[in-house]
Protein backbone atom coordinates (compact mmCIF):
# COMPACT_ATOMS: atom_id res chain seq x y z
CA UNK A 1 0.00 0.00 0.00
CA UNK A 2 1.59 3.09 -0.78
CA UNK A 3 0.95 6.36 1.17
CA UNK A 4 0.90 9.86 0.25
CA UNK A 5 1.58 12.56 2.35
CA UNK A 6 1.06 16.27 1.83
CA UNK A 7 4.34 16.78 0.41
CA UNK A 8 3.44 14.79 -3.16
CA UNK A 9 0.32 16.88 -3.51
CA UNK A 10 1.16 19.53 -6.44
CA UNK A 11 1.00 23.29 -5.64
CA UNK A 12 -0.09 25.47 -6.91
CA UNK A 13 1.70 28.69 -8.50
CA UNK A 14 1.37 31.45 -6.44
CA UNK A 15 -0.74 34.35 -8.28
CA UNK A 16 0.95 37.35 -9.21
CA UNK A 17 -0.58 40.47 -7.78
CA UNK A 18 -2.85 42.33 -9.61
CA UNK A 19 -1.86 45.48 -11.53
CA UNK A 20 -3.19 48.42 -10.68
CA UNK A 21 -5.03 50.12 -13.23
CA UNK A 22 -4.26 54.01 -14.05
CA UNK A 23 -7.42 56.30 -13.68
CA UNK A 24 -8.20 58.17 -16.86
CA UNK A 25 -10.71 60.53 -16.67
CA UNK A 26 -13.96 59.73 -16.84
CA UNK A 27 -17.27 61.49 -17.66
CA UNK A 28 -17.96 62.49 -14.30
CA UNK A 29 -14.96 64.62 -14.58
CA UNK A 30 -15.37 65.82 -18.17
CA UNK A 31 -18.68 66.80 -16.65
CA UNK A 32 -17.50 68.78 -13.99
CA UNK A 33 -14.79 70.43 -16.01
CA UNK A 34 -16.88 71.24 -19.14
CA UNK A 35 -18.45 74.29 -17.71
CA UNK A 36 -15.43 75.97 -16.41
CA UNK A 37 -13.65 75.05 -19.93
CA UNK A 38 -17.17 76.25 -21.65
CA UNK A 39 -16.58 79.56 -19.71
CA UNK A 40 -13.06 80.19 -20.50
CA UNK A 41 -13.16 79.50 -24.05
CA UNK A 42 -16.57 81.93 -24.37
CA UNK A 43 -15.76 85.00 -22.57
CA UNK A 44 -11.23 84.84 -22.62
CA UNK A 45 -10.23 82.48 -25.47
CA UNK A 46 -12.77 83.47 -27.65
CA UNK A 47 -12.47 87.33 -27.35
CA UNK A 48 -8.65 87.28 -27.00
CA UNK A 49 -8.24 85.47 -30.75
CA UNK A 50 -11.09 87.89 -32.12
CA UNK A 51 -9.33 91.01 -30.55
CA UNK A 52 -6.29 89.94 -32.26
CA UNK A 53 -7.86 89.20 -36.14
CA UNK A 54 -9.41 92.39 -35.53
CA UNK A 55 -6.48 94.17 -34.97
CA UNK A 56 -5.58 93.32 -38.55
CA UNK A 57 -8.78 94.57 -39.86
CA UNK A 58 -10.44 98.39 -40.63
CA UNK A 59 -14.15 99.36 -41.44
CA UNK A 60 -15.00 101.07 -43.80
CA UNK A 61 -18.87 102.30 -44.87
CA UNK A 62 -19.32 98.97 -42.89
CA UNK A 63 -17.30 96.85 -44.47
CA UNK A 64 -14.42 95.08 -42.46
CA UNK A 65 -11.47 94.72 -44.63
CA UNK A 66 -8.32 93.52 -44.15
CA UNK A 67 -4.85 95.92 -43.93
CA UNK A 68 -2.56 93.68 -42.05
CA UNK A 69 -0.02 95.48 -39.96
CA UNK A 70 -1.75 98.92 -41.43
CA UNK A 71 -2.94 99.69 -37.62
CA UNK A 72 0.48 98.62 -35.93
CA UNK A 73 2.44 100.93 -38.73
CA UNK A 74 -0.21 103.57 -37.97
CA UNK A 75 0.50 103.99 -33.99
CA UNK A 76 4.56 104.24 -35.09
CA UNK A 77 3.42 107.46 -36.50
CA UNK A 78 0.86 108.37 -33.35
CA UNK A 79 2.06 111.30 -31.43
CA UNK A 80 -1.23 110.37 -29.15
CA UNK A 81 -0.28 107.29 -28.84
CA UNK A 82 3.64 108.11 -28.53
CA UNK A 83 2.50 110.81 -25.82
CA UNK A 84 0.59 107.56 -23.83
CA UNK A 85 3.80 105.50 -23.93
CA UNK A 86 6.05 108.90 -22.54
CA UNK A 87 3.63 109.47 -19.96
CA UNK A 88 3.61 105.98 -18.85
CA UNK A 89 7.26 105.54 -18.84
CA UNK A 90 7.30 109.15 -16.38
CA UNK A 91 5.03 107.51 -14.38
CA UNK A 92 6.51 103.82 -14.07
CA UNK A 93 9.73 105.35 -13.54
CA UNK A 94 8.42 107.63 -10.34
CA UNK A 95 6.06 105.77 -8.47
CA UNK A 96 6.93 102.08 -8.74
CA UNK A 97 10.54 102.88 -7.40
CA UNK A 98 8.96 105.43 -5.12
CA UNK A 99 6.47 103.24 -3.73
CA UNK A 100 8.01 99.71 -3.37
CA UNK A 101 10.52 102.00 -1.22
CA UNK A 102 8.28 103.16 1.23
CA UNK A 103 5.56 99.63 1.04
CA UNK A 104 10.01 98.13 2.09
CA UNK A 105 10.46 100.69 5.13
CA UNK A 106 6.98 100.34 5.93
CA UNK A 107 7.11 96.27 6.18
CA UNK A 108 10.00 96.63 8.52
CA UNK A 109 8.50 98.91 11.20
CA UNK A 110 5.36 96.59 11.18
CA UNK A 111 7.65 93.65 11.58
CA UNK A 112 9.42 95.52 14.69
CA UNK A 113 8.65 93.68 18.39
CA UNK A 114 8.46 97.05 20.01
CA UNK A 115 5.38 98.05 17.82
CA UNK A 116 2.10 97.74 19.76
CA UNK A 117 -1.18 96.79 18.18
CA UNK A 118 1.03 95.52 15.11
CA UNK A 119 -2.09 93.88 13.78
CA UNK A 120 -4.42 97.19 13.95
CA UNK A 121 -1.79 99.38 11.95
CA UNK A 122 -1.35 96.42 9.59
CA UNK A 123 -4.53 96.05 8.77
CA UNK A 124 -4.96 100.09 8.53
CA UNK A 125 -2.57 100.49 5.80
CA UNK A 126 -4.09 97.89 3.71
CA UNK A 127 -7.36 99.47 3.76
CA UNK A 128 -6.88 101.68 1.04
CA UNK A 129 -6.25 98.57 -1.72
CA UNK A 130 -9.69 97.53 -0.73
CA UNK A 131 -11.12 100.61 -1.73
CA UNK A 132 -12.60 100.14 -5.18
CA UNK A 133 -11.01 102.25 -7.75
CA UNK A 134 -13.41 105.04 -8.97
CA UNK A 135 -14.15 105.56 -5.31
CA UNK A 136 -10.50 106.36 -4.12
CA UNK A 137 -9.79 108.21 -7.38
CA UNK A 138 -13.33 110.59 -6.75
CA UNK A 139 -12.10 110.84 -3.31
CA UNK A 140 -8.63 112.37 -4.54
CA UNK A 141 -10.70 114.59 -7.34
CA UNK A 142 -12.35 116.64 -4.47
CA UNK A 143 -9.48 116.75 -1.98
CA UNK A 144 -7.21 117.94 -4.99
CA UNK A 145 -10.00 120.68 -6.29
CA UNK A 146 -7.99 124.11 -6.92
CA UNK A 147 -11.39 126.00 -5.32
CA UNK A 148 -11.75 124.69 -2.12
CA UNK A 149 -10.28 121.40 -2.39
CA UNK A 150 -8.82 120.03 1.46
CA UNK A 151 -5.07 119.80 0.56
CA UNK A 152 -5.09 123.33 -0.92
CA UNK A 153 -7.48 124.94 2.23
CA UNK A 154 -4.04 123.53 4.32
CA UNK A 155 -1.61 124.38 2.36
CA UNK A 156 -3.29 128.23 2.59
CA UNK A 157 -3.04 127.72 6.04
CA UNK A 158 0.33 127.32 6.12
CA UNK A 159 1.19 130.28 4.15
CA UNK A 160 1.50 128.56 0.63
CA UNK A 161 -0.70 129.66 -2.65
CA UNK A 162 -2.86 127.31 -3.99
CA UNK A 163 -1.58 124.27 -6.65
CA UNK A 164 -3.78 123.86 -10.01
CA UNK A 165 -3.50 120.09 -8.78
CA UNK A 166 -5.64 119.05 -12.11
CA UNK A 167 -5.18 121.49 -14.51
CA UNK A 168 -1.48 122.08 -14.99
CA UNK A 169 0.16 119.38 -16.81
CA UNK A 170 3.33 118.50 -14.12
CA UNK A 171 0.86 118.80 -11.00
CA UNK A 172 -1.78 116.57 -12.72
CA UNK A 173 1.07 113.88 -12.67
CA UNK A 174 2.09 114.68 -9.27
CA UNK A 175 -1.07 114.09 -8.53
CA UNK A 176 -1.36 111.26 -10.00
CA UNK A 177 1.29 109.50 -8.75
CA UNK A 178 0.89 110.11 -5.45
CA UNK A 179 -2.82 108.86 -5.59
CA UNK A 180 -1.30 105.70 -6.73
CA UNK A 181 1.92 105.45 -4.10
CA UNK A 182 -1.32 106.09 -1.64
CA UNK A 183 -3.38 102.96 -2.46
CA UNK A 184 -0.69 100.80 -3.29
CA UNK A 185 1.83 101.42 -0.57
CA UNK A 186 0.18 99.49 1.97
CA UNK A 187 -0.89 96.57 -0.60
CA UNK A 188 3.30 95.73 -0.87
CA UNK A 189 4.16 96.42 2.14
CA UNK A 190 1.76 93.46 3.60
CA UNK A 191 3.20 91.30 0.48
CA UNK A 192 6.73 92.44 1.85
CA UNK A 193 5.91 91.84 5.43
CA UNK A 194 5.05 88.00 4.74
CA UNK A 195 8.46 87.66 3.08
CA UNK A 196 10.33 89.20 6.38
CA UNK A 197 8.31 87.02 8.35
CA UNK A 198 9.61 84.27 6.90
CA UNK A 199 13.07 85.02 7.79
CA UNK A 200 14.21 82.67 10.70
CA UNK A 201 15.50 84.71 13.67
CA UNK A 202 18.54 82.79 13.78
CA UNK A 203 19.65 84.88 10.57
CA UNK A 204 18.96 88.17 12.85
CA UNK A 205 21.06 86.64 15.43
CA UNK A 206 23.91 85.85 13.34
CA UNK A 207 24.56 89.22 11.70
CA UNK A 208 24.42 90.08 15.33
CA UNK A 209 27.31 88.15 16.83
CA UNK A 210 29.31 88.83 13.67
CA UNK A 211 28.64 92.73 14.66
CA UNK A 212 26.75 93.75 11.87
CA UNK A 213 24.46 96.47 12.92
CA UNK A 214 20.57 97.19 12.03
CA UNK A 215 21.28 98.96 9.03
CA UNK A 216 24.51 96.28 7.75
CA UNK A 217 21.68 93.49 8.93
CA UNK A 218 19.06 94.91 6.31
CA UNK A 219 21.12 95.80 3.51
CA UNK A 220 23.61 92.69 3.30
CA UNK A 221 21.61 89.69 5.00
CA UNK A 222 17.89 90.41 4.97
CA UNK A 223 17.09 92.30 1.42
CA UNK A 224 19.47 89.76 -0.80
CA UNK A 225 17.28 86.90 0.87
CA UNK A 226 13.90 89.30 0.10
CA UNK A 227 14.48 90.03 -3.24
CA UNK A 228 12.31 87.49 -5.29
CA UNK A 229 8.85 89.20 -3.13
CA UNK A 230 10.54 92.21 -3.75
CA UNK A 231 10.76 91.32 -7.58
CA UNK A 232 7.02 90.42 -7.40
CA UNK A 233 6.17 93.31 -5.97
CA UNK A 234 7.95 95.28 -8.47
CA UNK A 235 6.34 93.20 -11.66
CA UNK A 236 3.13 93.50 -10.69
CA UNK A 237 3.54 96.86 -9.85
CA UNK A 238 4.94 97.53 -13.51
CA UNK A 239 2.05 95.41 -15.21
CA UNK A 240 -0.77 97.53 -13.05
CA UNK A 241 1.46 101.35 -14.09
CA UNK A 242 0.96 99.71 -18.18
CA UNK A 243 -2.71 99.15 -17.11
CA UNK A 244 -3.60 102.46 -15.73
CA UNK A 245 -6.99 103.68 -16.77
CA UNK A 246 -9.49 103.90 -13.60
CA UNK A 247 -7.21 106.74 -11.64
CA UNK A 248 -6.38 108.97 -14.45
CA UNK A 249 -9.45 108.92 -16.19
CA UNK A 250 -11.61 109.85 -13.54
CA UNK A 251 -9.31 112.58 -12.42
CA UNK A 252 -8.49 114.39 -15.29
CA UNK A 253 -9.81 112.37 -18.15
CA UNK A 254 -6.41 111.99 -19.58
CA UNK A 255 -5.52 115.67 -19.47
CA UNK A 256 -4.35 118.39 -19.69
CA UNK A 257 -2.98 118.64 -22.90
CA UNK A 258 -2.56 114.90 -22.67
CA UNK A 259 -0.33 114.68 -19.82
CA UNK A 260 -2.20 112.00 -17.95
CA UNK A 261 -3.09 110.13 -21.36
CA UNK A 262 -2.24 106.19 -21.27
CA UNK A 263 -2.08 103.88 -23.72
CA UNK A 264 -5.78 102.54 -22.10
CA UNK A 265 -7.18 105.66 -21.74
CA UNK A 266 -6.34 106.27 -25.50
CA UNK A 267 -7.70 102.58 -25.99
CA UNK A 268 -11.31 103.40 -24.58
CA UNK A 269 -11.24 106.99 -26.35
CA UNK A 270 -10.61 105.41 -29.85
CA UNK A 271 -12.54 102.28 -29.46
CA UNK A 272 -15.39 103.75 -27.44
CA UNK A 273 -16.01 107.28 -28.53
CA UNK A 274 -14.44 107.53 -32.02
CA UNK A 275 -15.48 103.59 -32.91
CA UNK A 276 -12.23 102.76 -34.30
CA UNK A 277 -12.32 98.96 -32.82
CA UNK A 278 -9.60 97.88 -35.45
CA UNK A 279 -7.09 100.52 -34.37
CA UNK A 280 -8.29 99.98 -30.38
CA UNK A 281 -7.34 95.90 -30.75
CA UNK A 282 -4.06 96.90 -32.10
CA UNK A 283 -3.38 99.47 -28.77
CA UNK A 284 -4.21 96.65 -26.54
CA UNK A 285 -1.99 93.89 -28.46
CA UNK A 286 0.81 96.51 -28.27
CA UNK A 287 0.24 96.91 -24.73
CA UNK A 288 0.29 93.12 -23.63
CA UNK A 289 3.57 93.07 -25.83
CA UNK A 290 4.87 95.92 -23.60
CA UNK A 291 4.38 94.28 -20.25
CA UNK A 292 5.12 91.13 -21.78
CA UNK A 293 8.63 92.51 -23.19
CA UNK A 294 9.08 94.88 -19.47
CA UNK A 295 8.27 91.74 -17.36
CA UNK A 296 10.40 90.09 -18.71
CA UNK A 297 13.64 92.44 -18.90
CA UNK A 298 12.87 92.47 -14.84
CA UNK A 299 13.19 88.85 -14.16
CA UNK A 300 16.63 88.33 -16.33
CA UNK A 301 18.16 91.49 -14.62
CA UNK A 302 16.66 89.84 -11.31
CA UNK A 303 18.33 86.34 -12.50
CA UNK A 304 21.62 88.22 -13.48
CA UNK A 305 21.81 90.11 -9.82
CA UNK A 306 20.47 86.70 -8.36
CA UNK A 307 23.52 84.73 -10.00
CA UNK A 308 26.38 87.05 -8.83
Amino acid sequence: MAVHTTYDRPVAPARAPARTRRRRPGRTAWIFAGPAAALFVLFFAYPLGASLLQSFTTEDAGATHWVGLGQYRRLIHDPAFLESLLNTGIILAVQVPVMTGLALVLAVLLNQSWLRLRGTWRAVYFLPAVTTLVAYAVVFQVLLKTDGGLVNQILGAVGIGQVDWLNSPTWARVSLIGSLTWRWTGYNAVILLAGLQAIGKEQYEAAAIDGAGSLSTYTRVILPQLRPVVLFCVITSTIGTLQLFDENYVLTRGGPDDATLTPVVYLYKTGFQQLDFGYAAAIAWVVVALIAAISALQYIAFGRERRR
